[in-house]
């Protein structure tokens, strides 16, 4: 079986929406975010915080590309989609699935910031991050989910459905 890999942005419902859609679709479940945590033993935002946003993506990366599960859903980090060879990679081994919604539906769900562990570079908002990523995540995924308005059920029907 295939994996069904998530990518969105950060507050878009993936590791939410991950967690149901395994359980809809018999799979396993993994969180990247997690991994990450896992392999450094601290949070995302104290790596961050801590050694910077190229340290955490070199850590990101890594993990991205040394995950082999089969069958599983992943919910990916939002900034999975800057790394080519690890998404190349879960495209060979599943299909690619961006949790769509809109800015202000970002904005409205991310009331941790601080502390999420979300990568912005001095000075960068959160709409400056969004435009920079939308075409990566299109550029990637093999389906589309427009997710704005929708219950994590209704988001887990329409992915079950594409797939």
């Amino acid at each position: 079986m295939k994996n069904v890999i998530l990518v969105g942005m950060p507050a878009c419902g993936k590791s939410t929406v991950g967690v149901v859609l395994a359980k809809t679709m018999n799979k396993g479940f993994v969180d990247t975010d997690i991994l990450i945590q896992q392999a450094e033993s601290r949070t995302l935002q104290e790596i961050i915080d801590q050694e910077g946003n190229d340290y955490f993506h070199h850590v990101e990366e890594r993990v991205l590309l040394d995950f082999d599960g089969e069958d599983y859903v992943v919910a990916t980090g939002g900034s999975a989609i800057y790394f080519d060879r690890a998404m190349d990679k879960f495209k060979e081994k599943g299909v690619v699935v961006y949790i769509k919604v809109t800015l202000d539906t970002i904005l409205e769900r991310l009331n941790n910031i601080k502390s999420r562990g979300v990568t912005l570079e001095k000075g960068q908002t959160i709409a400056d991050l969004y435009e920079q990523r939308i075409p990566l995540y299109q550029k990637h995924a093999d389906m589309v989910v427009e997710a704005d308005g929708l219950s994590v059920e209704e988001v887990v029907e329409k992915i079950v459905e594409l797939i």
